[in-house]
């Protein structure tokens, strides 16, 4: 699928807000056309390919359509198979793999023209009590303190974060076009990220919008190593594969932190690590995603 350079709305409405959060809303509420059958459209003013976020949400809502209300999902594994075509419909084919007696699950697949573009295997799960830890959020400044992303770009040349974005996002340390520039090499990625708007009262809808959000700035962290940047040199990018666990209860219209960081890369990928922690610290997921990256 496209990098964030694809997560553009129509440009109605402004840069983002409400209007343009409900835009997104809208685009997660598929049409079911027959039992297990799902259809999604992109925006009507997309870029080439689809947004990988758009459509790895998308799959969730279809796969937590056949779950029941109670179950709860706590994984996804994805793999983005082909670029997706934003001219015309996904269709979601939700295959219902189990229902056990704590844990559901889903595989879907995306289709278009015919072909599979995505796969997506998700695990639902009701409630039950354990033992509990977690490692504690990094120290970073309140994100209302922060500037937005507009006030980051300001002055540098960059088509994909000149287009309205559901999301509200704040970096904490320099953006990754700001460090190539100065010649820092920053090893973690940290930003603030929030629904821009309110969401309805619907869990699913608000694991589905981080899922969405999931696939945005992640591989930053890659590019940083390397003092290269989306859009200001010649950086070829995709996702290839996507895994999200989701440990607490959480709203996507509260402000969450971002911080990744990319262990490895070679062979034309990059890999990416993300943990995701709501305002008042608690862990609420953990992300890794491979991305193809060809620097030419």
């Amino acid at each position: 699928m496209a990098r964030e350079a694809a997560a553009g709305f129509d440009n109605a409405g402004g840069m983002g807000g409400q209007p343009v959060l409900d835009r997104l809303v809208a685009l997660l509420d598929l049409e079911k056309i027959e039992e297990n059958i799902f259809r999604g459209v992109s925006p009507a003013h997309s870029p080439v390919r689809v947004f990988g976020g758009q459509v790895a949400g998308q799959a969730l809502v279809a796969a937590g359509r056949t779950v029941p209300e109670e179950r709860k999902v706590h994984s996804l594994h994805a793999y983005f198979i082909r670029g997706g075509d934003p001219s015309v419909p996904i269709v979601y084919e939700v295959d219902r793999i189990r229902d056990g007696r704590s844990f559901t699950t889903r595989r879907v697949v995306g289709i278009q023209h015919g072909k599979a573009i995505f796969s997506l295997s998700a695990s639902f799960q009701k409630d039950e009590g354990g033992i509990e830890h977690s490692e504690a959020m990094p120290d970073v400044p309140d994100p209302e303190s922060l500037p937005t992303l507009q006030e980051r770009a300001e002055g540098y040349f960059m088509g994909h974060l000149d287009r309205p974005r559901p999301i509200d996002l704040r970096y904490v340390n320099d953006p990754p076009w700001v460090t190539r520039k100065s010649g820092d090499r920053p090893a973690r990625n940290q930003v603030w990220m929030r629904a821009d708007g309110k969401l309805p009262d619907q869990q699913l809808l608000h694991v589905c919008v981080l899922t969405y959000a999931s696939d945005m700035t992640l591989l930053d962290s890659v590019l940083a190593r390397h003092g290269v940047y989306w859009d200001l040199d010649k950086v070829l990018g995709a996702s290839l594969d996507h895994a999200l666990w989701f440990h607490r209860p959480f709203r996507a219209d509260e402000w969450f932190l971002y911080d990744s960081a990319s262990p490895t890369a070679s062979g034309a990928r990059g890999l990416a690590t993300g943990r995701f922690f709501s305002a008042d610290g608690t862990h609420i997921a953990t992300v890794v995603q491979e991305g193809l990256l060809r620097v030419v």
